[in-house]
């Protein structure tokens, strides 16, 4: 059977055509060997079928890297490890904080500001150079789920009103310039058409080309703790609680290792994964 004339399902219900392409590119983003690759290409060529979920494509390619290299399947759980941060779009606003310190802003979380109008809670304000940006994210727990034109339009208007209040009071320190919106999945071709217009900043899992958030991680080694292959949920879910979201942030400070009651010979484990994954 050729596979160019298999349809997959994709989360969202829609139909498309099966890419031996777009997974070699997967698996090549995440670092994996050309054997490893022509493994995994080569089993999943043989059970594909007509009408066969992208997650089950997914579950066999997880299954053989988690075999071969625990690190390279956290890698490529990525977009799955972000859903995980939920239920609650606390943890990714916390995310988003963290990539953004990286980059060299200095961060505030969940504030409330003045606009002119009415007050704002912002979920991450972002300084950096004389310069403010407001971000506001958008998380979805479930996948299929994109971003409408109502997100941009409705984050532009809370952007001007806390825009006006903020730049008419000279003790802020800084020019509020850039207002943002943040998701975890897709824009639809209008919001990216309005946020464009309107000199928004988008960014979702794919979006900017090249510069969206899954190239951002990588880039950057910040992956989140849901990538981990050797935590437990629960064990994800504490760190989480404790607000640890990054794996760096592991490195170098095992308290909360221990605090788990984690064994040596474990925690070992644990900390190697991590630092292969965010290239320490």
């Amino acid at each position: 059977m050729e596979t160019d004339s298999i349809d997959i399902i994709k989360s969202s219900g829609e139909k498309a055509k099966f890419s031996l392409d777009k997974l070699k590119a997967s698996l090549n983003r995440i670092g994996a060997d050309k054997q490893t690759i022509n493994q995994i290409i080569h089993k999943v060529r043989d059970e594909l079928y007509q009408g066969i979920s992208t997650k089950e494509i997914y579950n066999r390619a997880f299954a053989l890297l988690k075999k071969k290299k625990s690190y390279l399947a956290s890698k490529y759980k990525l977009k799955k490890a972000i859903y995980e941060l939920g239920p609650t779009g606390f943890p990714f606003e916390r995310f988003i904080g963290a990539i953004l310190k990286y980059s060299g802003y200095e961060t505030e979380i969940g504030k409330t500001l003045f606009g002119q109008c009415v007050t704002h809670e912002i979920d991450v304000i972002a300084h950096k150079n004389g310069e403010t940006s407001v971000i506001e994210c958008k998380f979805h727990s479930e996948e299929g789920l994109n971003c409408n034109v109502k997100i941009p339009l409705y984050i532009h208007s809370r952007y001007n009103d806390v825009k006006t209040f903020w730049n008419s009071n000279p003790k802020n320190g800084s020019k509020l310039t850039k207002g943002w919106v943040v998701t975890n999945t897709r824009f639809t071709e209008d919001a990216i058409k309005y946020g464009n217009c309107v000199k928004l900043y988008l960014l979702s899992w794919d979006y900017p080309k090249d510069d969206g958030l899954k190239d951002r991680i990588d880039r950057l080694g910040l992956y989140p703790i849901t990538v981990s292959t050797l935590l437990t949920n629960r064990e994800k879910q504490f760190l989480i609680s404790r607000d640890v979201v990054l794996c760096r942030e592991l490195i170098g400070d095992d308290f909360y290792l221990d605090h788990l009651g984690i064994s040596d010979i474990r925690k070992k484990k644990i900390l190697h994964e991590i630092s292969m994954l965010c290239n320490q």
